[in-house]
């Protein structure tokens, strides 16, 4: 499809209203509006994955792209008014493959999956629309007003996530939008601008913009914002210490820990670790976590149990933290019961694995922070 021509016309009514504006303007008497363009996007020469169609408002994007993807071109999908997201993917789609395509584009939030999808916010609707598309047998996805609905900090965190998963998958992804702000975020392999007809092959991966962390102690009370987003439990130990990761002055993740106290092998534990949907997807949770753990194990060891997939396999490919239980179920002999059988702990039988992290010591930063 290097050459499209496309032609638009409409009947315009010459109402005494429209034979005012005609006269105040000096626009000629016509009975037809009519707009003709040819787009040149020479995209089938080379070996693509995710593609760009931006420029302002009235520039022709998305009825270029209803010409160029009418198949692919995605349209408002039927939702359930009552059931949960997860119940509106294609039925062929296992949980576990429903669960993993939604982390991946940055909505990791269990509990928020069994949620109705009108009640959901705006971003998170976008990324369940996203990943919604993406499960669709359709070799190619194009997503009309991409972006338009979130603020930018959450558009472009957002879109690094989804470029990572459509790379990942192998799919074709076309973003329409009007903004420009996220050109270096998702990275496209080919950029189109029709108000110019600006057609670019970027030839190079970039790498993404840095994120900026600012890690504050902060009280108990903050867990409030978080608590909701928890894959487990909403509760928070009453001696927990709490830090806040914020991205451009707005909390974006949560990380609490507590001690954990023995006769020969005391330690700290982490408690809870939180990432809101905004800003899933990049690894915030992750960065404020181990740096966390940085700054205790400078005393103590530091361990944590997780049950959350995504979680369990970043660090058992992270050099910065050694398995110390492998995956499984925990069970422990309790009282009278020792003898008998074992007793369920809190994870109820849950599939959690246990790691002690081993990388980087932060002196200086505990020292400041009152740890030691």
């Amino acid at each position: 499809m290097p050459n499209v021509d496309i032609l638009k016309e409409s009947q315009i009514i010459r109402s005494p209203r429209v034979i005012q504006l005609e006269g105040i303007f000096g626009i000629p008497a016509v009975k037809k509006n009519r707009v003709e363009w040819t787009a040149n996007l020479p995209i089938e020469k080379r070996e693509w994955n995710i593609g760009l169609i931006v420029g302002p408002s009235g520039c022709g994007k998305t009825t270029l792209a209803r010409e160029l993807f009418k198949n692919g071109l995605v349209k408002n999908f039927k939702w359930f008014q009552k059931k949960s997201i997860v119940d509106s993917f294609p039925r062929e789609m296992g949980i576990k493959e429903i669960t993993s395509l939604l982390s991946s584009v940055g909505f990791s939030s269990p509990p928020s999956w069994l949620k109705p999808y009108h009640v959901l916010s705006n971003g998170e609707k976008f990324r369940v629309t996203i990943a919604r598309a993406l499960a669709e047998p359709s070799k190619l996805v194009a997503i009309d007003e991409y972006s338009s609905v979130v603020d930018r900090t959450v558009a472009q965190i957002s879109s690094c996530a989804i470029a990572k998963t459509v790379r990942k998958r192998k799919q074709k992804f076309i973003a329409i939008s009007c903004h420009y702000d996220i050109i270096s975020w998702l990275d496209p392999d080919w950029i189109y601008q029709p108000a110019t007809d600006d057609f670019q092959w970027r030839c190079e991966r970039q790498s993404r913009p840095p994120i900026s962390l600012e890690i504050i102690n902060v009280h108990r009370k903050a867990w409030e914002l978080f608590r909701q987003h928890h894959y487990l439990d909403t509760s928070i130990h009453k001696s927990a210490n709490c830090f806040v990761a914020l991205v451009e002055g707005k909390p974006a993740a949560f990380t609490a820990v507590i001690h954990f106290p023995h006769k020969t092998a005391a330690s700290f534990r982490e408690h809870r670790t939180v990432c809101l949907p905004d800003f899933q997807g990049v690894g915030i949770g992750h960065a404020l976590s181990e740096y966390v753990a940085s700054l205790y194990c400078c005393k103590k060891s530091y361990f944590s149990v997780s049950g959350h997939p995504a979680m369990i396999c970043h660090r058992a490919k992270s050099k910065l933290w050694k398995m110390h239980r492998k995956p499984s179920s925990v069970h422990r002999q309790s009282g009278f019961e020792r003898e008998r059988k074992h007793r369920i702990t809190y994870s109820h039988g849950r599939i959690t694995a246990s790691f002690r992290y081993v990388g980087l010591k932060r002196k200086k930063a505990a020292m400041r922070f009152g740890l030691i």
